[in-house]
């Protein structure tokens, strides 16, 4: 007798609800306790309503004074903006926190902040800095709020699209499922969502756009000028959370006029209007942050480095040994970072899957806008001590055509070169430090030979307080281990054990 298809089965709807969840769980416990330049901006905003981050001047590079105007960030405000929403709605238990150790600390005396054991002499002033004014406690909390509850789940959500969009391409929710797991976790996708990153937001935002305009098989079924309403106002996003965006923008304004046929004028008129509002609030933070609307804040910030001293505040136009760097660079370098996408070329060879030939042209346009935009930013050549950033927005757009290629290969193959994947890009999310040693291969090795860590493990074994605690340090097996069983029991529920993913 024929075996019967299984009773149980998770639906399409129900297999995204457990991703979902699974990704923001996995995400959250890679946390990186690294206070970026956007959260001072975010708690400011969260905490007073206000563009001037005065109460933490001097503790980041990126911080800048203008005269009569306060100190700001170097860089736009989007990603601030969306991370100050969790922020202001956890402040209920943040601040009684960090008003009870600010007090302890005043009662018990102390004054002279306790030993911090960071590799980098910077890491160890601002520590102390931080401590002396009281704002340690409240600097890590936030960054934990911002990752967990902003970062963690937009990129659980650009996941479960990617699911819905490979479910499109392949036909299968087991494919599409293990698929996006990939590229979760696989690409570099896992090592920037450690942090509050704009670049990233970037590349979620881009993606929703464009997908809606794209609209794979019908999936959605709203009206094309609600489409193009949405896309604009993702695009002008785009823009208010960095100045790249102006190439996706112009991009996704492209793909639209060439993807739909009917009515392009009063689409394209829905598309350019609602782009305006993400801008329009770009130029009054820029106006009333710096005195004028058009320049960017860059423009405006003293020269700290070399690199801001040539062409216009840095950017330059083309450079060969930045384009080399940005792709190969052992530190950063996007294939270098995630061989995976090295894949992505070869599906113009590819014809098994009938996919759109304008989507897939427009893929690698993407990839060539923003490559060519920031080989002419000399900030680029700042991007070691930091690991793969500026490409990180394009890499949902190289990873469904190399996806294509990687299920043309033969199975053991591609089961070999995905496990290669996701244990280099897990390490590059536990270990994080490509700036020291062999760059990229860094976290590798050390993960081969001093086993599995957790980033906020790192940061508080290095605090003399939890030194003196934790003398053998704490180990983040029994985090792992409670974690695995959690999505076990997620994923193979009591009646309804199996589905077509075979879990």
């Amino acid at each position: 007798m024929a075996s019967q298809p299984s009773a149980w089965r998770f639906s399409t709807r129900g297999i995204a609800v457990r991703l979902f969840f699974t990704c923001w769980i996995l995400y959250a416990l890679h946390f990186a306790t690294n206070i970026v330049r956007e959260i001072y901006l975010a708690a400011s905003l969260g905490d007073h309503c206000s563009f001037r981050v005065d109460e933490y001047a001097g503790l980041h590079p990126d911080l800048f004074e203008k005269k009569g105007y306060g100190w700001h960030i170097n860089n736009n405000p989007g990603a601030s903006m969306i991370a100050s929403l969790p922020y202001f709605l956890n402040r209920f238990w943040i601040d009684p926190l960090v008003d009870r150790v600010r007090n302890s600390r005043s009662a018990s005396g102390s004054v002279s902040p306790p030993h911090y054991d960071s590799p980098w002499p910077m890491a160890r002033k601002f520590y102390a800095q931080a401590w002396q004014r009281g704002l340690d406690i409240k600097l890590g909390l936030a960054a934990l709020v911002m990752q967990v509850f902003c970062m963690a789940p937009l990129s659980a959500a650009g996941v479960v699209m990617m699911f819905y969009v490979l479910r499109r391409i392949f036909d299968s929710n087991r494919i599409a499922f293990w698929l996006s797991i990939l590229y979760g976790f696989a690409t570099p996708i896992f090592f920037r969502t450690g942090t509050l990153n704009q670049n990233l937001m970037t590349a979620h935002i881009v993606f929703a756009g464009f997908t809606l305009l794209w609209n794979p098989a019908t999936r959605t079924n709203w009206k094309v000028e609600w489409r193009f309403t949405l896309a604009g106002l993702a695009g002008g996003l785009a823009v208010l959370l960095d100045y790249s965006g102006v190439i996706l923008l112009t991009l996704l304004f492209v793909y639209g006029w060439f993807k739909n046929k009917e009515n392009r004028l009063g689409n394209s008129l829905l598309f350019i209007a609602s782009a305006f509002l993400p801008i329009l609030l770009l130029w009054f933070y820029q106006w009333r942050s710096f005195g004028h609307p058009f320049y960017p804040p860059q423009y405006h910030m003293p020269v700290i480095n070399p690199w801001v001293e040539t062409g216009f505040r840095g950017f330059v136009g083309p450079r060969p040994h930045l384009m080399w760097s940005l792709l190969f660079d052992y530190r950063y370098g996007l294939f270098l970072s995630c061989p995976l996408l090295l894949l992505a070329p070869f599906s113009f060879l590819i014809r098994r899957y009938n996919f759109p030939r304008l989507e897939k042209t427009f893929f690698f346009l993407f990839f060539l806008g923003l490559w060519i935009f920031f080989s002419g930013v000399n900030y680029t050549n700042l991007q070691f001590n930091t690991g793969i950033r500026y490409l990180v927005a394009i890499v949902p757009f190289l990873f469904i055509p190399a996806v294509m290629v990687l299920m043309a290969l033969p199975r053991a193959l591609a089961l070999l070169v995905s496990l290669v994947a996701l244990f280099q890009s897990w390490c590059l999310a536990m270990y994080r430090d490509v700036e020291r040693g062999s760059g990229i291969l860094e976290p590798v090795k050390q993960i081969l030979s001093d086993g599995l860590e957790l980033p906020v493990f790192t940061t508080l074994s290095r605090m003399q307080a939890l030194k003196e605690l934790l003398p053998f340090g704490a180990s983040p097996l029994p985090v792992f281990l409670v974690t695995a069983c959690v999505l076990y029991f997620t994923w193979r529920r009591s009646g309804h054990t199996r589905d077509e993913l075979h879990l």
